[in-house]
């Protein structure tokens, strides 16, 4: 069902893994999709998806004000933000070494620029471009996707303290904006079988794991939740969203919610 005909929707981070999942679970549902990335062009989808993919740096500020502008002259308004884009992936292995779990002080120092700067300012910017459509029509939403790093110490400290500023960036936006009736979240996926992780698939269980577009259906059901306003400023479990409002995904399993013990 197309239930979210109408509404605009643009999703950062787009290329690959969890944005690109989102992009295309969002526009299957109706919504005027706007997908962007560093790398992203116009086969990243099918060519009957109807999203439109504009290639965006998202560390270049005028290149992510140049978006909204596109979409304020194409729609003059948007509906639904997801703040994908995420840096501090790339390189994990230097000179032979996996780096991801050294100790702090054995961090390559690189990585807090790109977690930050290509993570949790990249939603900052964003946002603030998304919020001045979405104040002064008085309606909205924005996901930034997280994860329980921000809460647990999982991989390296750089990791959880991106993970802990992007999910107080959501608590905050969402106490600024509640009066316009814009609805902020942070949403937490699962394992999720992105591209990465299905090249390592015969050494992990995905027995309990999740598509990119499960992702996307349970920002859908975010979207059209009528009490989602009530909730804003929280964060929520994707598996969790989809058990509460009856979604699976899209093989026609239901993943279980993981929980802090489980991670």
């Amino acid at each position: 069902m197309e239930r979210l005909n109408g509404r605009v929707a643009l999703v950062t981070g787009a290329s690959r893994g969890v944005g690109k999942g989102v992009a295309e679970a969002l526009a299957a549902s109706g919504a005027r999709v706007y997908a962007t990335g560093r790398t992203i062009h116009p086969n990243t989808f099918a060519l009957d998806s109807g999203i439109q993919t504009i290639r965006c740096d998202h560390t270049d500020d005028d290149a992510v004000e140049s978006v909204f502008r596109t979409i304020a002259e194409e729609n003059n308004r948007l509906d639904i933000l997801v703040n994908s884009v995420w840096g501090g992936y790339e390189n994990m292995v230097e000179n032979g070494q996996f780096t991801w779990s050294v100790p702090f002080w054995e961090q390559p120092l690189w990585r807090w620029k790109a977690m930050f700067d290509a993570g949790v300012r990249a939603a900052y910017v964003a946002s603030t471009f998304a919020a001045r459509l979405m104040v002064s029509q008085k309606s909205g939403l924005i996901v930034n996707v997280s994860f329980w790093a921000a809460q647990k110490h999982i991989g390296n400290v750089l990791y959880g303290a991106s993970k802990a500023a992007t999910d107080k960036l959501s608590s905050d936006m969402a106490s600024e904006l509640r009066p316009h009736n814009v609805a902020v979240f942070s949403l937490y996926p699962g394992v999720v079988r992105t591209e990465k992780v299905m090249e390592a698939a015969d050494f992990l269980d995905l027995s309990n794991s999740e598509s990119p577009q499960f992702i996307g259906r349970t920002i859908e059901a975010i979207a059209l939740d009528p009490n989602s306003m009530n909730k804003s400023g929280s964060t929520l479990v994707a598996a969790a969203v989809a058990q509460e409002h009856g979604i699976t995904d899209i093989d026609g399993k239901r993943p279980t919610p993981l929980t802090l013990d489980d991670i």
